[in-house]
């Protein structure tokens, strides 16, 4: 499922979306090279939620064209297969096991039964979950759980992975080993990340960051330098800047 080098494997041109009379996404353009991590930053509002609904399919853009690994959305529901996505509120099923809950979508995309044996050990050694595999998801707390649907993103080996807001809620030692993992995951596991945050400390100042506001991309380059530019001292400054009036 690995893209072509030459291929994006997120490739969004001019879209535009509209929530009735009001303009969510306007001409928003974004390429993410293959293993590429990118940061998405924007307070809440800006767009970052619609933005995902729309690489997902969830919605349809009123205007442009969005590709995953060289297929645009519009060709069908084979073009998300090599997406995978954790979204800001959880969507496991609490009656089942971890366990269960990730062979059940191993078998949604079609995994035979040892190579989802093989790929869901690995994903519990490498999230430390081994010993909650037949724990119901509901006696999970809210940071094993944020591991659980981290875990499932990646079992079908995805080109690029979203992120929205996936550390929000948890306490700060969790989120901190979240963040390292999350990470490393273009190294450990191959794929592109888009991670969505509001939280300024989850970026590094040699990461590339996309900012929103008021659903267009505002800065779009290597943290720092963004700041540079712009003649401020941090991201913070640069978000007050780009969200004044």
């Amino acid at each position: 499922m690995e893209p072509s080098p030459t291929v994006a494997a997120l490739d969004i041109r001019h879209v535009s979306f509209n929530y009735g009379k009001r303009q969510a996404l306007d001409d928003v353009s974004i390429s993410i090279a293959a293993g590429e991590r990118v940061m998405l930053l924007g307070a809440n509002g800006a767009g970052k939620s619609t933005l995902f609904s729309l690489i997902c399919g969830l919605f349809a853009a009123d205007s442009g064209s969005i590709a995953i690994n060289g297929r645009q959305l519009l060709q069908g529901a084979s073009a998300l297969a090599p997406l995978g996505i954790v979204f800001q509120s959880q969507t496991l099923d609490l009656d089942l096991s971890v366990e269960q809950n990730l062979a059940y979508f191993c078998a949604l995309h079609g995994i035979g039964r040892k190579t989802a044996r093989q790929r869901i050990q690995r994903a519990l050694q490498r999230l430390d979950l081994l010993d909650r595999r037949r724990h119901k998801v509901r006696t999970l707390n809210g940071g094993h759980r944020r591991r659980v649907e981290i875990a499932r993103a990646t079992l079908h080996e995805p080109g690029i992975l979203l992120l929205d807001e996936p550390t929000v809620g948890l306490d700060i030692p969790t989120r901190t080993e979240l963040i390292s993992y999350i990470r490393a995951l273009p190294e450990t596991q191959g794929c592109a990340v888009l991670w969505a945050t509001h939280l300024i400390d989850e970026i590094d100042d040699a990461d590339r960051v996309l900012m929103l506001h008021e659903g267009r991309v505002q800065r779009d380059g290597q943290a720092m330098q963004s700041c540079s530019d712009a003649g401020v001292n941090d991201l913070s400054e640069l978000m007050h800047q780009v969200m004044r009036p």
